[in-house]
């Protein structure tokens, strides 16, 4: 019993540190770390204990419905496990569809739906590059969120994609988006898509590079379904213009 006492002692401890860590962010350089791997190891096996009770902690906050305490929770996960593909997921949902629906006003939820994509395809997938996954819920989140009209505020969204695209396209600062010109090419050309400004083409642009990297059918199948399910919708929307390119 007293080692277990120890041992959890231990874990809280280094969980507060972590979060103090975490906290610091807004005090350091944009390109400055709050927590490094090197900081992380020096937990040792502590980190994995420290990772249990926050994901344990998580489970909790979801389930009494504390979406923002959890968002912060998250964001220490992501220094924890930073190579845990279902980490950066799993916050990513949580801004994009439990906190944004709760925000009082479109322009509100927007933000928080921004920030769900900036969170998979800056942080996420900069640390993860190899990870179908983490293809596959941005291109899923941008299809779904931004598409459809499963949400209320979908067309601001869309709007507000929209300018956010046509901004870099004016300054030719695609790589503020993480996006390449010579795949950008390959999409248009391959699906016939040439509207970049549309949310449906990034959702086909990612899961277009998340087929590269995926190391199973079942993810080449969840892949291609969105591919296929956004070409469909983006034809609706732009009729004629898909017909004109197969011809």
């Amino acid at each position: 019993m007293k080692r277990i006492l120890l041992l959890v002692s231990a874990a809280v401890c280094a969980l507060l540190a972590v979060v103090a860590q975490v906290a610091l962010r807004g005090a350091r350089p944009a390109s400055a770390p709050a927590m490094t791997e090197g900081a992380l190891a020096a937990f040792g096996g502590l980190r994995s204990i420290v990772a249990e009770v926050v994901w344990f902690r998580a489970d909790r906050l979801q389930d009494e419905g504390r979406y923002v305490e959890l968002a912060q929770l998250a964001s220490t996960l992501s220094y924890l496990e930073p190579h845990t593909p279902e980490v950066w997921s799993y916050a990513a949902w949580n801004l994009a569809y439990n906190i944004s629906i709760m925000m009082p006003t479109y322009e509100d939820r927007w933000r928080w739906v921004n920030a769900a994509i900036a969170l998979l395809r800056d942080k996420g997938l900069a640390i993860n590059p190899t990870e179908s996954e983490l293809y596959r819920e941005l291109a899923w989140l941008f299809e779904l969120k931004l598409g459809t009209n499963l949400d209320a505020a979908s067309p601001v969204y869309r709007a507000k994609w929209r300018e956010t695209v046509e901004d870099a396209a004016r300054r030719g600062a695609w790589d503020e988006l993480r996006m390449d010109r010579r795949v950008m090419d390959e999409v248009s050309k391959a699906y016939g898509m040439t509207d970049v400004a549309d949310p449906l083409y990034s959702a086909v642009y990612w899961a277009h590079i998340g087929r590269v990297v995926a190391r199973s059918k079942e993810d080449v199948a969840f892949l291609n379904e969105i591919i296929r399910q956004s070409r469909a919708i983006y034809r609706r929307s732009h009729r004629g213009e898909l017909d004109r390119s197969e011809h």
